[in-house]
């Protein structure tokens, strides 16, 4: 947990700063943050590319693959409608259209703030965000009780990109590869499921 905790310690701190407002703009700039992630992934994708155990891997799984994401969903959509009865005044259409953005909190609030209201677009916004930084903050103890897919499933669409360094370090670089298609997978699922769930 140790990693994990550093993680969270740079997350308060460029929160504070943020909003101190102590650093110059071009810090706070999205492009810097937008650079800084493209580069981590660089060099996650180049350890992987060097690891030719892991494109075996996937040649060995062949449609086993796509079973995960699908249960991603499966489960994803199954802890929505439990948290639609917990809650008792969100309907289930809502819910599951917030489970739906997967961890891509971006495309999916911004959609759900068109269809339906801003205020469900933010509760969208935020619970996406937090299941990325509850993936960052608990990727070992998930490894250790859900197994090695345990983070990317957590990660949901995130797998492929900000969750994805914390993911190769806690499961091994060959389910790097799996974390890569089943957010590719997502990503692409996102808009096609918020859509079909508001329409």
């Amino acid at each position: 947990m140790k990693g994990s905790l550093i993680i969270l310690g740079f997350f308060v701190a460029g929160c504070l700063m943020g909003r101190l407002n102590i650093l110059p703009e071009w810090v706070a700039d999205d492009t810097l943050a937008t650079y800084s992630l493209y580069t981590l992934l660089f060099l996650v994708g180049m350890s992987i590319g060097f690891d030719t155990r892991c494109w075996r891997v996937l040649r060995e799984m062949h449609l086993k693959v796509l079973l995960v994401p699908i249960f991603i969903i499966i489960g994803t959509f199954c802890g929505a409608a439990a948290a639609s009865l917990l809650l008792g005044d969100m309907p289930l259409q809502h819910a599951l259209g917030v489970g739906a953005g997967f961890g891509y909190y971006s495309l999916s609030s911004i959609m759900i703030t068109k269809m339906v209201d801003p205020v469900l677009g933010s509760v969208a916004l935020m619970s996406n965000i937090i299941r990325e930084l509850t993936t960052l903050l608990t990727a070992p103890l998930l490894t250790r009780v859900f197994g090695k897919l345990g983070p990317v499933a957590g990660g949901g669409a995130t797998a492929m990109d900000t969750t994805l360094p914390i993911i190769v370090r806690c499961s091994g670089e060959r389910y790097g590869i799996v974390a890569v298609f089943s957010g590719m997978f997502l990503t692409v699922a996102v808009p096609l499921l918020v859509t079909f769930i508001f329409s």
